[in-house]
Order: C-alpha cells, then structure tokens, then sequence
C-alpha cells in the first residue's frame, strides 16, 4: 500500500484509528477525517512515527454534505486521488423505540447511514474520474442481521441495515469501474462507542456479561478488525466486492438458547 492514499472517516478513535495506523505502517498516505480535530491530529502524529508517507488530519462532520466535499478536496490537494476509503465514523445512540424521539432517530441514521453515503459517494467519484479504480470499506455491524438481545438500538441497527444494503448495491454498480466495495463487521470491540450507552460505573460489570455472550470470550482489539479492514483495502483482496468480512468473535454464528 506504499503511496497509496487511504482516507478514513472518524479515524481519530476507535477502529478507525487502528486501520489508519496499520495502513501507515505499510507506507500509505492516510487521511484521518474526524470531527475532533485533535483526536485527527494525535492519529497523523502516530502515523507519521509509523512510517506513512504523509498524512492529512482535516475536519469533517460527516452529516454534512459541504464538509464532506470540502474535506475530499482538501485530501486530493495535499495527498491525491483516494485509492481507499474506510468509514468508521459512526454514533450510537441508544433508548426504545416507543420513547425515541424523530430528532434522535434522524441524528443516528444521518451520521451512520447518509455519512457513510456521503463519504463513499465522494470518494467513488474521485476514483471514477481518475480511471484507477480503488478499495471502499464500509463499516457494518451484527445489528444490521440480527436483533440485539439488550435492545433499544433500532435506530443503530436501521442504520447498518441500510450500510449493508449499501455495500451490496454500490459493490455491483461500480464494479465495471474498478472499485471494489465491501463492509466489515465487528463484533464487540474495545472502543469508546462500545460504551456509549453504559455508565461509567456499569462498564466493568457489562464487560464481564458480554464477554461470557461472545463465543471467543472476550472483547476484540481495534486493531483485530482493522486488520479485516486493510485486507479489503489492499489488493489482496482483488476479487473480493460486495461481501461482508464478519469479525464479531462468534456472535452472529450463535444461537441465543442454550439447549
């Protein structure tokens, strides 16, 4: 991936940042996208001291239609044409359907589901016009297959429906172009979206739970699914499109009775 440029939404924290730093260590231009700029920044450092050969921290609200231009523009003038794009920017915002309010419905949805459209939109068009095709890493979750057992999450789990959804159908438009799309799908990972809805005094105890829930008994690494993440950015995967690359420790393999 030497002098590849490798863009990723919400890649200051979490998952994104693992895939940014992995994808440095192989000599890539990365552009970590991030609404906290700081968080962007601290991720460019780190990167740099990992070997990529050059790296861009640039704002963006990926609900944004402008920043999400903006910030493309911004990648194509400092590092060039995107070859990959992975969209790890994404919120949880957890409570029951009944009492969910349409605000909090379409906050989650425009940030998970319109963001990761956005992103990848752009992204796709650069690739397009420049006739080199590329690698687009969408990130899904198990909420977008099955109901989560703790529930509240049907604005969360809507939303990956729709970014699997999406993989498949830009997967086969886009493939005659030369770019692959794929999602990867996580399963529990120590970031802190994973707690997003859980006290901070609840957080040890709900560790235990879950991690006697996952069929490998524990939580993952960020970088475990990041490694998932750079496998389908990479050309080792050429003929890899429209999948999902299942990395959730067991969880979806599991039934929920216990007889």
């Amino acid at each position: 991936m030497r002098d590849q440029v490798i863009v990723v939404t919400g890649g200051g924290s979490g998952i994104g940042r693992a895939a940014v730093l992995l994808a440095a260590g192989r000599g890539a231009c990365v552009a970590v996208l991030d609404r906290d700029v700081a968080a962007a920044r601290s991720a460019v450092a780190e990167a740099l001291a990992r070997g990529s050969a050059n790296a861009a921290a640039i704002a963006c609200d990926v609900t944004s239609e402008a920043q999400v231009s903006e910030a493309f523009a911004a990648v194509q003038d400092r590092l060039g044409v995107p070859a990959g794009l992975f969209t790890a920017a994404g919120i949880d915002v957890g409570g029951s359907a009944h009492e969910m309010s349409a605000g909090t419905w379409q906050h989650v949805i425009a940030t998970n589901l319109t963001g990761t459209f956005l992103a990848a939109r752009t992204a796709i068009r650069a690739m397009v016009e420049s006739g080199r095709g590329g690698s687009v890493v969408l990130c899904s979750s198990p909420a977008a297959s099955v109901g989560l057992a703790a529930g509240a999450a049907s604005a969360y789990s809507a939303s990956k429906g729709g970014v699997s959804a999406l993989a498949r159908t830009l997967a086969v438009e886009y493939a005659r172009s030369g770019i692959r799309v794929n999602a990867v799908v996580p399963g529990p990972t120590e970031t802190p979206l994973m707690w997003a809805n859980v006290s901070a005094a609840d957080v040890g105890s709900m560790r235990a739970v879950i991690c006697g829930e996952v069929p490998l008994g524990r939580l993952a690494a960020p970088e475990e699914p990041a490694r998932a993440v750079l496998w389908l950015l990479s050309a080792e995967s050429s003929y890899v499109t429209g999948s999902h690359l299942v990395c959730d420790g067991g969880i979806l393999a599991k039934a929920c009775i216990s007889v």
